[in-house]
Order: C-alpha cells, then structure tokens, then sequence
C-alpha cells in the first residue's frame, strides 16, 4: 500500500502519522489561498485518505505560522467573467468541501493562522475546528462583491444560527479566535493548534470506527430534514452499529471493566 507522504503535490503536503493523517496547504507565498491548482491537489488528496484504510483521522492545517488558508486566489478570481464562469467555480469548490465533509473519518482542522473566504470554508468543511489565539476567521466575500461561493452560506449558517452568520457575512469582518469559541464557530482555542488537533484526534480514535462514521452520517443527513426523519436516519444507523463486533467487543469490554479492541468491524 503506497504511505500517504509518499505522494507528491505542489501545494499540499500529506504525511501519515500511525492512524493521523495531516494535509497541510503549503503556498506561503499566496497564504495559502486555494487557487484551481491547489482545489484539485485537495480533492487528489481526499481520494488518497479515502483508498488508505490505515488512516482513521484527518488533520487539515496551513503552512506557516500566518494562515491556515486566507481565502481563494483573488488574481483567478479576478480572471472570471459571467454568470456561466462564476456557477462553475463555486460548483468545483463546493465538490471540494463536500468530498472532505463527507469523508467517513473524523476531520479536524487545525487553524493556525487566517482563516478568511475559501479557508473558512475550508475549516468549515471539517468536523471540529481548532484555533490558535491569534486566528482570524470570516467571510469577507461581499467587500469583493462576492458571496461566499464554496459552501459558506450554507454551513456558517447551520453551525452558528443564522442570525451570527449574517451578521459576519454582511460586515465582512475577520472573528478573532476567542470571539469565535464562544459563538460556536471553533471547538477550541490552543497555542498550538497542530498539537491540541493531535490530541483530539487521538482521543476520537480510542473509539469504535464504524460507530464514528456513523455518528458524523447521523449528523450530516439529519441535518438535511425534519427533527423527526432525521430520528428515522439514526435509528437506522443505531441498528447498524448494533450489528457490528465492536458493538459485542465494547459492550463485553465495559461489563469486564477492561479497555476495549475495536477492529472496524
């Protein structure tokens, strides 16, 4: 099986650490901002954690120490031109964000710097976000005369309330990291980010596989429908989970008072 830091990119770096995979966005020159070139290596990268069963866990970070992502290239955005152009991009960067959100592992990202536009969305795609104190976060498209475009208005507004998302989008104002943990936007606040995203990631992993995946299914689909047909979806996926070893060997390990060995089965 090919390692994952085994596979080359030009703006992203993949390494694997046991069962953690870090993808770090590496255009220190650009601050990392998501140009065509980097969404594609992005979505070359999530195909490669999906086809790697070792992995368990996925920390997305940004090279440097001044942005996890700033946003999209604005010299490609500035290339666009008509309705046609600006559906297509949004439409490939939502598939982006969408292949990560829907990745059957837990995601964390470890946001150590600017997180503005496209790298919000970025961290917004995540399911637990991670900030140092010194991260800037928002969705500033509107002083472009944009709109967020990769997903932003759809998941700032389920993650935050409407009221908080608006709010943010219509000012364009970049949310300092504490401001952040306290409307919900980021899980925690660490001076090093990468190390406390470590060691969330860990924490998830001494726990059943198949039960966090279908956890962040429960999640993901009810969110699309009603409180009572998302009550349907998991009470399909608990009895899935019922079905598994690692329901037998957790349940047999708790009555035994031992730690539990999940196989993902």
């Amino acid at each position: 099986m090919t390692m994952l830091d085994e596979i080359e990119f030009r703006n992203l770096q993949l390494d694997q650490h046991g069962p953690i995979a870090v993808l770090t966005v590496t255009r220190p020159g650009a601050l990392n901002a998501l140009n065509a070139d980097t969404l594609n290596e992005l979505s070359q990268a999530v195909e490669a954690v999906i086809e790697n069963p070792e992995v368990g866990a996925l920390i997305v970070t940004g090279g440097g120490d001044r942005a996890f992502v700033a946003g999209a290239d604005i010299g490609e955005l500035s290339q666009l031109d008509g309705v046609y152009a600006g559906r297509e991009l949004a439409l490939a960067g939502q598939d982006v964000m969408h292949s990560v959100a829907s990745l059957p592992i837990p995601v964390i990202a470890a946001v150590n710097g600017f997180a503005l536009g496209g790298g919000l969305e970025l961290a917004l795609a995540c399911d637990v976000r991670v900030a140092s104190p010194n991260a800037k976060l928002g969705l500033p498209e509107v002083s472009l005369g944009l709109i967020p475009g990769f997903g932003g208005t759809q998941r700032l507004a389920r993650l935050v309330g409407s009221g908080r998302a608006l709010d943010l989008m219509l000012t364009a104002r970049q949310v300092p990291a504490e401001e952040a943990l306290a409307m919900g936007l980021v899980n925690y606040v660490a001076d090093d980010p990468l190390a406390k995203a470590r060691e969330v990631a860990e924490q998830m992993l001494r726990n059943a596989p198949i039960a966090l995946s279908l956890v962040k299914e429960a999640v993901r689909r009810g969110l699309d429908t009603t409180l009572e047909a998302g009550q349907e979806v998991e009470a399909d996926l608990f009895g899935m989970a019922v079905a598994t070893k690692d329901f037998r060997e957790g349940t047999s390990a708790f009555l035994a008072k031992r730690r539990a060995a999940f196989q993902g089965e």
